[in-house]
């Protein structure tokens, strides 16, 4: 393989889908010498990045490639190519939305890569079209047949027993029919405005009406509130477990929806939109009632995606793409349920354990297990929890805890998901309910959860709890908890800092740590954070803590540059950055620096990366590597050599602009080399995995990891599991 750079949108087509054969030895990046540059290298060349969108469709494609895993139990590569589709939902709701906003607008912003976004979204439609096709066919010929042979099928319409048809039309007369509203296209009945990734049928109908109509034509919604897959009576399953689609009940009756009338025929489609928010900070006085509004018209922005049955005539495709004003380009036909992220409760409706991955228990630290007072604990030595393998139930109890004890007099929290109904926020309505000063500050705008955190914001408030919804403009992106409890004379302030979300159902998914502290610098670092959110004042220096948009950007490039500086002295040097994204033109051309000097450079980057590793004479030193696995990589870690004097950060920021530059974030220093010495191991632990690691390459594209001749399987999911949990299980290895 060439080590010349090649822009993604040059690669050939088997190239441009980011899929690659397996690399030849196990967790090795390709080497490349690194010749002595006549000059200077231009760091703004735009063959030096790499295509954001492009990246995080390469990371869709990585999941989905989890599918084909047949190490993993087959319920699990069912719910990665379902992953694969929310995924894909989202990337067109936001991302292709954007692009096409910026061209409709006259507005075309152009990256350092150079990829004006007209051209973006040309390569982006010959990927997904590729890679949705991909996706189907994965579905029909590996995971269904599969399924079907543990005894879970999805019976399609022509493969009905009597018995199944006569169960089904009963099930359509009582529970469908009701719901369905079927409307004719006449004059006086235009196409109907169709609500964001809804199901909908276009019907061609025969013959006239009662009132003399014969448009032909009559689109049916699915009814919202009924279930997408319906599960058969053991009766009428004919052995196993037997599913129906919602799409099939309402395809085989379509006739009874128009009495009378013939149905020539009935073909499902879906319509994406753009579900991104925009509300102009200046215009806004009240930020919640202006986000109900925005939340109301999400369901209806523009059309960004048809997706339609592949066996659609071209008449009907043609009318609805005019309806919706897109291009043929922008049509998806597949082989298969339109929406396929509703066959997630495949996995919930059935009882096979033995087709997903085996449970585990989170570990509790011993200096936890049995304290009955966790200020105790906290206040004698610092906790550090990596989630989900070390449970999250500690920071809960500590929020329990600080409810009941008299001694809490205030308790401070910044909530950006967490869910309305969650055991943190019963814990803050209980400590509100208990006279204690609580104060949550509140990020309206975390996409997708902004409806969920509008009741969480009601809630609190009726409870007694002052509720902050951060500052206009600038997302409060930062995981912070601040207890101040009276011990004797003093005010002693205990902390909980985090990289993840306070939602415990995420921290039985997300790979996160949570720090648990009673450092006196540090928790008042985390107390002035807060009166910045809060109340109004000029910039208040921190100690420990660094945060955004103010310090942390400036101190993360002096880290990168005080490293740089250790290589040209001839010192070692070494950093390795543990994050989901990087995409930041100033931390790129740092990184690069570095590499330059001589710095070896580590990036474990989950998802998008537009920086382009092993180009010689500028990131001949830099290796990056994703891990994709049974938990979704989500922590952030930030490690310097330091010339032996060894710095670790933990934050809530990813190298991104939106992070570093337009939102409250924190990075934290772990201290104590007992700490220090756990978190360098399992960083090097990411670094040898050979199992669940895709290299990136200088040409952009991704190359997964195996073990050599000589090697024992390395996945650093299945380590942790058994390190921290004792269990013995693996993950997929």
């Amino acid at each position: 393989m060439s080590t010349d750079v090649v822009r993604p949108s040059a690669l050939p087509d088997a190239e441009a889908t980011g899929i690659a054969p397996v690399a030849p030895a196990a967790g090795k990046a390709e080497k490349v010498a690194a010749p002595t540059p006549a000059a200077a290298p231009d760091l703004n060349d735009p063959s030096l990045y790499i295509n954001r969108e492009l990246s995080q469709l390469q990371f869709n494609i990585r999941v989905l490639e989890q599918a084909l895993d047949e190490r993993k139990p087959i319920l699990e590569r069912l719910k990665f190519l379902l992953i694969f589709s929310s995924n894909m939902d989202e990337f067109f709701e936001i991302r292709v939305a954007g692009l096409k906003s910026q061209i409709a607008f006259d507005h075309e912003i152009v990256g350092p890569d150079g990829l004006a976004p007209r051209r973006a979204l040309a390569e982006i439609s010959e990927i997904t079209h590729k890679q949705i096709e991909r996706q189907y066919t994965i579905l029909n010929d590996r995971i269904l047949p599969e399924l079907a042979r543990h005894g879970i099928r999805i019976v399609r319409r022509n493969e009905w027993s009597n018995k199944q048809k006569l169960w089904v039309r009963r099930y359509f007369r009582h529970e469908v029919a009701p719901l369905v509203t079927p409307i004719g296209l006449d004059p006086t009945h235009p196409f109907p405005l169709l609500v964001n990734k809804s199901l909908n049928f276009i019907v061609q109908l025969e013959g006239t009406d009662a009132f003399g109509r014969d448009s032909g034509l009559a689109i049916v919604p699915a009814p919202r509130v009924l279930p997408r897959l319906i599960r058969l009576p053991d009766d009428v399953s004919e052995g196993g477990e037997n599913f129906v689609l919602l799409s099939s009940i309402i395809h085989a009756h379509a006739e009874e929806l128009f009495p009378g009338m013939s149905v020539r025929g009935c073909y499902q489609f879906r319509l994406t939109r753009n579900a991104d928010l925009t509300i102009d900070p200046e215009d806004v006085e009240d930020l919640a009632r202006a986000l109900r509004g925005e939340l109301y018209s999400r369901r209806f922005g523009d059309a960004v995606r048809l997706e339609v049955a592949d066996n659609c005539p071209p008449e009907l495709t043609g009318y609805l793409l005019r309806q919706f004003g897109l291009a043929a380009a922008e049509m998806y036909e597949v082989n298969g349920p339109v929406n396929l992220a509703r066959l997630f409760g495949l996995a919930s409706k059935t009882h096979r354990p033995e087709l997903e991955y085996p449970p585990f228990t989170p570990s509790i630290p011993k200096a936890l297990k049995k304290a009955e007072d966790l200020f105790q604990v906290i206040g004698r030595q610092d906790v550090l929890l990596l989630h989900p393998y070390e449970s999250f139930a500690p920071v809960v109890d500590l929020l329990h805890q600080a409810a009941k004890d008299p001694s809490v007099l205030a308790i401070k929290q910044t909530l950006y998901r967490s869910g309305a109904n969650s055991e943190i926020v019963d814990a803050l309505v209980d400590a509100a309910r208990a006279g204690k000063e609580v104060t949550v500050v509140i990020e309206l705008r975390a996409r997708f959860d902004e409806e969920s955190n509008l009741t969480l914001a009601s809630r609190l408030q009726q409870a007694g709890a002052m509720v902050i919804y951060g500052v206009v403009g600038v997302k409060t992106h930062a995981k912070l908890m601040l207890i101040q409890r009276r011990e004797g004379e003093e005010l002693v302030r205990y902390a909980h800092l985090g990289t993840g979300n306070y939602h415990t159902g995420n921290a039985r998914l997300y790979t996160d740590y949570s720090l648990l502290t009673s450092d006196q610098a540090l928790c008042e670092d985390v107390h002035k954070l807060f009166s910045q959110l809060t109340g109004m004042g000029k910039l208040l220096q921190m100690k420990k803590l660094l945060h955004a948009p103010f310090t942390l950007k400036k101190t993360l490039l002096e880290l990168i540059a005080r490293e740089t500086a250790h290589a040209v002295a001839g010192r070692p040097a070494q950093i390795i950055i543990k994050v989901n994204a990087v995409t930041d033109a100033k931390m790129i051309k740092a990184l690069y620096k570095a590499s330059i000097a001589g710095v070896k450079v580590d990036l474990i980057v989950r998802g998008m990366c537009c920086l382009r590793p092993g180009v010689p004479g500028v990131s001949h030193n830099i290796r990056v590597r994703s891990i994709v696995g049974r938990f979704l990589e989500h922590s952030r870690v930030y490690w310097f050599a330091n010339n032996g004097e060894e710095k670790f950060y933990l934050a809530s920021a990813d190298l991104m602009e939106r992070n570093l530059d337009r939102r409250v974030e924190t990075g934290f220093p772990i201290e104590g080399k007992k700490l220090q010495a756990r978190l360098k191991k399992e960083l090097d632990l990411y670094l040898s995995d050979n199992s669940s690691a895709w290299l990136l390459q200088p040409n952009g594209r991704y190359v997964r990891t195996q073990p050599g001749s000589n090697q024992s399987v390395r996945n650093v999911q299945a380590q942790l599991l058994e390190k921290l949990c004792g269990t013995g299980l693996t993950t997929d290895a």
